[in-house]
């Protein structure tokens, strides 16, 4: 965190940068499914993940997404990928820059991961826009 910002600020610019991105469907579903378990695991994600992450100035949301879709599929995070996936839209990447990035990860993560990378985005880049906000 930096010094001028405060967890309180912190995670309030989270929580606005994480709708933005996952939708508020998504947000308000894992709102609604925190227990006295997880709350600290959401506080964590949402005020340094989202917060202190993905506000940065150095890279835009755009090459976030890409990056954050070539780590899913390279450690096989098949439902966050689904996620991502519908995140990369919202922050601008289009299903061709989408497929540019599967396609690289072939080589660097691996065929076998970018296959079954391509059949999760064929399934979720064919739903229409604003379904499926999970």
């Amino acid at each position: 965190m930096t010094a001028d910002r405060t967890a309180a600020e912190a995670h309030a610019e989270g929580m606005a940068v994480r709708r933005e991105v996952l939708s508020d469907e998504h947000v308000d579903r894992a709102a609604s499914r925190t227990s006295p378990l997880t709350a600290d695991f959401q506080d964590l994600i949402t005020r340094y993940a989202w917060g202190e992450i993905w506000t940065r100035p150095g890279l835009d949301r755009r090459m976030r997404s890409a990056i954050t879709l070539t780590a899913l599929i390279a450690h096989g995070h098949w439902g966050e990928l689904e996620m991502h996936l519908r995140a990369a839209r919202r922050n601008g990447l289009s299903d061709a820059e989408i497929a540019e990035v599967l396609l690289q990860s072939a080589i660097y993560c691996g065929v076998p991961a970018a296959n079954h990378a391509f059949s999760v985005a064929q399934r979720v880049l064919e739903e229409p826009e604003g379904e499926n906000e999970s």
